[in-house]
């Protein structure tokens, strides 16, 4: 069985890997792999506290996940959660298509952010956009398929800034994501399709939520008014 499948999976997660299949010791060789893959694509840094993957049970998890942000960006990051908890099919790891119970990602921490003319999420998927290359439907598939059944983003704790605001952010409300049975209808997506529906996901919601042109423009008439007083609004 090529146990590693599973590292398709945890990079799908964190930044929409391309295929990678390892053996061996496959709770640090994930780790390392989404430390290193993770940061050549998002041209951010990508950092993992540890990881938990049963073979036997497909059960794991992964903690300590952060993302940094891309050059140009002032706040300390773009994603940053304590524990990821996934679910595999492990009689499907060895098949063309590899059924994923669940993932659950609970209590994220992001920060959304303008900076000149683009957002941190932006520039994340135009990195990663260009480290996979173009699609090429002629192109041979180097990693299996992968379906989830269902994929749940709950109790984020949503934040903020634009260029002016220095690094300082504001909370925004952010509802929960809930999908199901992602990539079936295509009969299995590759992890950097899944990577790009989660980061779709995440986005559209807090591009729902946030309003720059009107943050910019409360912000900076309470900034008129109050001054350095003001500074008590930001986390």
């Amino acid at each position: 069985m090529k146990k590693a499948a599973i590292v398709l999976l945890v990079l799908a997660i964190a930044i929409g890997a391309a295929g990678y299949w390892l053996s061996g010791n496959i709770d640090h060789m994930v780790r390392d792999a989404i430390a290193s893959y993770g940061s050549a694509m998002t041209r951010a840094k990508v950092s993992v506290g540890d990881v938990a993957i049963s073979t036997t049970s497909g059960k794991g998890s992964i903690r300590r996940l952060e993302i940094g942000n891309p050059s140009g960006f002032k706040t300390s990051h773009a994603l940053k959660v304590e524990r990821i908890d996934i679910a595999i099919d492990v009689g499907t790891i060895a098949k063309d298509v590899i059924i994923i119970h669940s993932i659950i990602i609970d209590g994220p921490d992001v920060i959304y952010e303008k900076g000149e003319g683009t957002t941190n999420f932006d520039a994340i998927q135009k990195n990663i956009a260009a480290y996979l290359g173009p699609t090429d439907k002629g192109k041979k598939d180097t990693g299996p398929k992968l379906i989830v059944e269902a994929l749940t983003i709950s109790n984020t704790k949503a934040h903020a800034s634009a260029a002016f605001m220095g690094g300082k952010t504001l909370t925004v409300p952010l509802p929960d994501i809930s999908l199901r049975n992602v990539g079936k209808s295509r009969g299995g997506i590759t992890p950097g399709e899944l990577g790009q529906e989660i980061a779709a996901a995440l986005k559209s919601k807090l591009t729902g939520s946030v309003n720059f042109d009107r943050l910019l423009k409360s912000t900076g008439q309470a900034l008129d008014k109050a001054g350095d007083s003001i500074k008590g609004l930001f986390k």
